[in-house]
C-alpha cells in the first residue's frame, strides 16, 4: 500500500489509460458481433456490455468529465479576474491580447502548412474506396462579424450558465478593469477573489487524484466500441494525421519556445504530461482547462495575471490540432475523389482554417463545421467527412493534447516576454511535483 502511495500521478494516469484500453479491447473481442453476453445467474441475468460499458465504465467516466467541466466557468472567472485587476499598466492588457492572438494564428498557420505537406507526401487517399452511402449535413458557421457581436454578453449569468467561454472572458476582463479602477472598494472585493482562487485552485488539485478512475473508465468505454475496421481502411489517414500531430507538437513547438524564450523545450514538454494524459482522456480543451492552468502556473512558471488571460483564450480558439486534422482530410478527400487541387487552393486552406479557428470560436462541434468550410471554399464535396468521421473520435484525443500544448507554450512566450515567467519555477524539476503533493491519498 505504501508503495502505491509513491507512485506519481502521472504514473497512475498512464496505468489507468493502458488497463482500460486493453479491458475494452478485450471485452470488445469477446463481445465480437453480438450487441450484448448475457450470462445466467440463477435469480437473475447478467448482461456483461450493459453493466460494464453502457453502467459502470459509462458512469465513471460522465463523473470524471463532469467534474472538471464543472470547474471551467468558475476558475476561468475568477482567475481572470484576479489576473486582471492585478495589472499595473492598463496598456499590458492590450498588449497581452495581441501577443497571444498573434502566437495562436501563426501556429495555426504552421500547423496546417505542415499538414498539407505531410499529406501530398504520402497521398494516404489513394486506393481508398467512396463509400456509396457516404453522406454529411454540414452546419451553418456563424460569420466574423456575428462572433465578434457575440464576444459580449447581454446577460453574463447566462453566458456563465451556458458555458459560453468568450463572453465570461470578456465579462471577466471588463469586471476585472473595474476593479482595478475602483480603489479601496476594489481591493477589498479584489482580496475576495484571491481567497476564491485559491480554494478553486484546491478543489483543482483533489480532483486531479480522481483522474486514473475516470481515463480508466474513458478508454474502457471508448476501446469496447470503437470499430477497429474502420481504423484499418484508414490506417494511411490515420497515421498521417498522428505523425503530423506529433511533429508539430515535438519540432515546431520546441522550435518556437527556443526561439523566442531560450527556454528548455524537453522540460516544457516533461511537464506537460500530466495535462497532455488529461486532454487525451477528455478530449475536450475546456474540460482540461483547469488542469491546463495549474501546469502553466505551478509547473511552468508562468504569472496567473498571463496565464489566466492565455489559457481560457487558447482553449477557446488555439485550434492547431484541428487544424492538422483539416489539413490531412483536405487532401485526403481531393485524392479519394480524383480532383487535382493548385498551390492556390492550398494556400486558401491555410488562410480560410487560420482565420475560421477564430470565427468559429465557441460553436460546438467546431472542427467538422471548420473542415466543411475549407472543403466548400475549395469546391470539394462536403460528404467526404463521412469518410473519415468513423475515426475522429480517437484523433480528436490527440489532437486536444497538441492544442493545450500550444497553449502554455504560448503562455510561456507571452509571459516570457512580459517579465512575468519565473524562470527558476520553469527550470526546477521540483515544481512538476507540486502538483502531486496536496491531494489527499483516497
Amino acid at each position: 500500500m505504501s508503495n502505491l502511495k509513491t507512485i506519481s500521478l502521472t504514473t497512475k494516469i498512464l496505468i489507468g489509460m493502458l488497463l482500460g484500453i486493453l479491458i475494452g479491447l478485450s471485452l470488445q473481442f469477446i463481445l465480437g458481433n453480438q450487441q450484448d453476453i448475457v450470462i445466467p445467474l440463477g435469480l437473475f441475468d447478467f448482461p456483461v456490455k450493459n453493466f460494464f460499458v453502457d453502467g459502470l465504465f459509462n458512469i465513471g467516466g460522465q463523473i470524471f468529465i463532469a467534474s472538471l467541466k464543472m470547474l471551467v466557468v468558475p476558475l476561468v472567472f475568477i482567475s481572470l479576474v484576479c489576473g486582471t485587476c492585478s495589472l499595473s499598466d492598463p496598456k499590458k492588457l492590450g498588449r497581452l491580447g495581441g501577443k497571444s492572438l498573434f502566437l495562436y494564428l501563426v501556429t495555426t498557420a504552421i500547423a496546417i502548412t505542415v499538414a498539407i505537406s505531410f499529406a501530398l507526401i504520402v497521398a494516404p487517399g489513394e486506393g481508398v474506396t467512396i463509400p456509396t452511402d457516404a453522406s454529411y449535413e454540414a452546419k451553418q458557421a456563424p460569420s466574423l462579424v456575428d462572433v465578434i457581436i457575440g464576444m459580449f454578453p447581454t446577460n453574463p449569468i447566462d453566458a456563465m450558465a451556458s458555458g459560453n467561454m468568450l463572453q465570461v472572458i470578456v465579462f471577466a476582463l471588463l469586471f476585472g478593469i473595474a476593479m482595478a479602477l475602483s480603489g479601496e472598494s476594489g481591493k477589498r472585493v479584489a482580496v475576495l477573489f484571491d481567497d476564491l482562487n485559491n480554494v478553486v485552485l484546491k478543489l483543482v488539485t483533489i480532483l486531479m487524484n480522481l483522474a486514473p478512475y475516470g481515463v480508466f473508465c474513458l478508454m474502457a468505454k471508448l476501446f469496447t466500441t470503437i470499430e477497429i475496421s474502420i481504423i484499418k481502411s484508414l490506417a494511411k489517414y490515420f497515421c498521417v494525421v498522428v505523425a503530423a500531430l506529433l511533429f508539430h507538437a515535438f519540432v515546431n513547438y520546441s522550435l518556437i519556445l527556443k526561439i523566442l524564450t531560450g527556454l528548455n523545450p524537453l522540460i516544457f514538454l516533461k511537464k506537460m504530461e500530466d495535462a497532455c494524459m488529461f486532454a487525451f482522456s477528455t478530449s475536450s480543451s475546456s474540460a482540461t482547462m483547469p488542469v491546463t492552468l495549474e501546469t502553466a502556473t505551478k509547473k511552468l512558471g508562468a504569472k496567473n495575471s498571463v496565464a489566466s488571460f492565455t489559457i481560457p483564450l487558447g482553449a477557446t480558439i488555439n485550434m492547431d490540432g484541428t487544424a492538422i486534422m483539416q489539413g490531412v482530410a483536405t487532401v485526403f478527400i481531393a485524392q479519394v475523389y480524383g480532383i487535382d487541387l493548385t498551390i492556390q487552393d492550398y494556400l486558401m486552406v491555410i488562410v480560410t482554417a487560420t482565420l475560421a479557428s477564430v470565427g468559429t470560436a465557441g460553436v460546438p462541434g467546431v472542427g467538422l463545421i471548420m473542415l466543411a468550410m475549407v472543403l466548400n471554399q475549395v469546391g470539394l464535396p462536403v460528404e467526404g467527412i463521412a469518410i473519415i468521421i468513423g475515426v475522429d473520435r480517437l484523433l480528436d484525443m490527440t489532437r486536444t493534447a497538441v492544442n493545450i500544448t500550444g497553449d502554455c507554450m504560448v503562455t510561456c512566450v507571452v509571459a516570457k516576454s512580459e517579465g512575468e515567467l519565473n524562470v527558476d519555477t520553469f527550470n526546477d524539476p521540483e515544481a512538476a511535483k507540486q502538483l502531486e503533493d496536496y491531494p489527499p491519498k483516497f
